[in-house]
């Protein structure tokens, strides 16, 4: 019996079929209008989503803040090429340059009746000559003709990250996490021109982080590139769902940020320190980038607390490819964007007025973090909500994000 049975029984089957039909008019209006925004900058790049709809019922979808969670049945917004068009047209797109996410919003890339339109989307790329990174990122399944596919592509940067959470509780994740193990394991062992990256999450206290959820988690490490840890975004329409299904809450109140808490972490760091492997980072790009043996394109490096677990190979490349940028440059960057610099340290810019994708358009264009003097950072949980941390004591550095 197949891996997938219970994600079979539970999440219902998945169409075969090789196209996605365009969403009709009517139900386009009943969308979110967040939803419809084909092209949106995030911090890992411009993400891509063009199909909406996804059968695989993680109770801890994202999809919950669009409140599509009940779609499962993928649609599609636009054709794959308007798609193409909208992304490398796009006000914010900097061939070469800025990072891409391929479908992460709203749907799996790889589930059968939307892979056609991710491979669409990768071809399109790749023989427009672009050599930006691309990232894919699914839980779903990943065989020998994939991988043979994407060793095809000669010019985009892709990364494969495959989501595994070790999660058990068929009630908050039906797909049983060996599928997203057995893609790892064939992704890895075909990679030649891309990379592949463990993408390990969520961690929650009391649902997946037993000694031995670690330890399958760390022996998956053999079968990667690099590997990344986080946490879980508990908003709360997420909250709401757990509440209105029974589902045990992980956390006594929600956040804006994913929550990670710090005795969690220090638990991992040292069961990983027992264990060879993959190296094992804090931060997506630091991942991408070490994979590719380039710089992170995040400019983590400032953040030291980020950068103790990083191998000392790719911590010198960091170091060497960032250059402070002149007060100047960045100043009339942000006055052109809408905001204004609030100062520049050798941790981060800071800005004011700036909403996040255009923070995140500087920081990849200035390959140096750019933070919001609105919303700090707390040293050593940076980009963490505080649930599960001490509190800062009042003359710690705050970085603002």
């Amino acid at each position: 019996m197949e891996t997938s049975t219970r994600s079979a029984r539970r999440a219902g089957s998945v169409s075969t079929g090789r196209g996605v039909p365009i969403l009709a008019p009517a139900h386009r209006a009943a969308l979110d209008p967040a939803l419809l925004d084909v092209v949106e900058y995030r911090k890992s790049g411009l993400s891509v989503n063009w199909i909406v709809g996804c059968p695989l019922d993680c109770g801890y979808c994202v999809r919950h803040l669009f409140g599509n969670f009940d779609m499962k049945v993928p649609r599609a917004l636009v054709d794959d090429r308007a798609a193409f068009d909208l992304l490398v047209n796009h006000r914010f797109f900097q061939p070469g340059l800025t990072p891409v996410q391929l479908l992460n919003r709203a749907t799996d890339p790889m589930l059968p009746p939307v892979k056609p339109h991710t491979f669409a989307m990768l071809r399109m790329l790749d023989d427009a000559g672009l050599d930006n990174h691309v990232l894919v990122i699914t839980r779903w399944r990943v065989d020998e003709a994939d991988c043979a596919a994407l060793n095809e592509l000669r010019n985009i940067r892709v990364t494969l990250l495959v989501t595994h959470s070790g999660i058990d509780d068929a009630r908050i994740e039906p797909v049983d996490s060996a599928v997203a193990a057995a893609s790892l394991r064939t992704a890895f062992a075909h990679a030649r021109r891309y990379r592949v990256i463990l993408y390990w999450r969520p961690i929650v206290p009391g649902l997946n982080d037993s000694d031995a959820h670690l330890a399958q988690a760390m022996d998956l490490r053999a079968h990667a590139h690099a590997a990344v840890f986080t946490g879980l975004f508990y908003r709360a329409q997420i909250r709401d769902y757990y509440q209105q299904h029974g589902l045990p809450e992980p956390y006594p109140q929600t956040a804006r940020r994913k929550v990670f808490p710090e005795r969690l972490e220090q638990r991992i760091l040292t069961a990983e320190s027992a264990v060879g492997g993959a190296p094992l980072l804090r931060k997506t790009s630091c991942a991408v980038a070490y994979a590719h043996s380039l710089a992170d394109y995040n400019g983590h490096v400032g953040v030291d607390e980020l950068c103790d677990i990083c191998p000392a190979t790719q911590l010198d490349r960091c170091t060497r490819d960032r250059t402070r940028p002149r007060d100047g440059q960045v100043a009339a960057m942000a006055a052109e964007l809408g905001g204004r610099l609030v100062g520049i340290d050798s941790h981060a810019v800071t800005v004011a007025g700036l909403d996040e994708q255009r923070r995140y358009l500087m920081q990849h264009t200035l390959g140096y973090q750019v933070h919001d003097v609105a919303k700090p950072h707390h040293r050593h949980r940076h980009g963490r909500a505080d649930l599960g941390w001490p509190a800062p004591h009042p003359s710690a550095r705050e970085t603002p994000a």
